[in-house]
């Protein structure tokens, strides 16, 4: 492991939220001595003032963009004018700004949402610009893409160091459970075990459940956010993933088997299914900053359910 962190200030937007707690752990095994996380209590990053306000206060070397305005398909179809313009103000604005104060390096985190919706399986980072994204999720794909744009005009025109990742769909203990916001995981998680707890004999999945989906455990998703920061300096995007892919059908009867549920699973094909395939090709992550995941995903799984169910009283929903 090397020193890189040790002696640089390193601000992670969106450090309190679920990636970011394990960002920020893994910051502090790794030595590092200041981990400055912008509270969004205390700094609106929308707001130029705040961003300004914020630099100036942290002084970073290093950013790390976490923070980001997100949700599952419903909240995307919901409130897609407010992810495509706070997602892009707050990194447009965190960019620049960063320029202008010559910070050493800006981690850009982009997301799967950015493929085309018809990007042929394993994703490879050169068919980000072949067609236009999944429509339910388009526009919080596209503003998290203009990031990368920014990024490599940046590194052209200025010699910014900024670096841009697109992982894909995260899971794991301290997920979002919120059924309004969830991503699937966490929401078929809740479906199930408060199935069992009420005895209900069936659940409702959104869907056919014939799209298929890669899942990356948070903690592996962090390693991979690390070691680019330490070891990864161009604007070329890079995949972080674990490399396999399940359909809808599959996932729902895992968790179902793994948290206990043998009722009814119900389909509303009425509802969308959103991107048809999502694989991403990892070679280029392991490649430039020696990155695999590690996490197995039915320990993974396990690990969530059982966190759920340890906090699920503490969560108000």
């Amino acid at each position: 492991m090397s020193d890189f962190f040790k002696d640089r200030r390193v601000v992670v937007t969106g450090g309190a939220g679920f990636l970011g707690n394990y960002v920020t752990a893994d910051l502090k095994a790794r030595g590092c001595e200041n981990i400055l996380v912008p509270k969004i209590e205390d700094y609106d990053l929308v707001s130029m003032d705040d961003i300004k306000r914020m630099y100036d206060e942290m002084k970073p070397d290093v950013v790390i963009h976490l923070a980001a305005v997100v949700g599952g398909i419903g909240a995307n179809m919901e409130h897609p004018g407010e992810f495509f313009y706070k997602n892009l103000m707050m990194g447009v604005q965190l960019i620049e700004e960063g320029r202008l104060r010559g910070i050493e390096k800006f981690v850009a985190i982009g997301t799967i949402c950015a493929y085309p919706k018809f990007t042929p399986v394993p994703f490879k980072e050169s068919e980000l610009w072949n067609g236009y994204p999944e429509e339910t999720n388009a526009p919080y794909g596209l503003a998290k893409k203009m990031l990368l744009v920014q990024s490599q005009a940046y590194r052209q025109e200025y010699d910014f160091n900024s670096v841009f990742l697109l992982p894909v769909n995260l899971y794991g203990p301290g997920d979002n459970f919120h059924p309004n916001s969830s991503h699937v995981i966490p929401a078929l998680i809740k479906k199930c075990v408060d199935a069992i707890d009420a005895g209900s004999d069936y659940i409702e999945c959104w869907g056919t459940g014939k799209v298929s989906r890669e899942f990356i455990y948070a903690a592996d998703a962090s390693e991979g956010i690390l070691l680019a920061t330490e070891h990864y300096n161009d604007s070329e995007a890079v995949n972080i993933g674990a490399g396999f892919e399940i359909t809808i059908k599959e996932l729902v009867e895992k968790i179902a088997n793994l948290t206990g549920f043998d009722g009814e699973i119900r389909w509303d094909a009425s509802k969308p299914d959103g991107q048809p395939r999502r694989c991403l090709d990892t070679t280029k992550a392991r490649e430039l900053f020696g990155f695999e995941a590690a996490t197995n995903f039915d320990q993974g799984l396990k690990a969530t359910i059982e966190w759920y169910r340890e906090n699920r009283n503490k969560l108000n929903i």
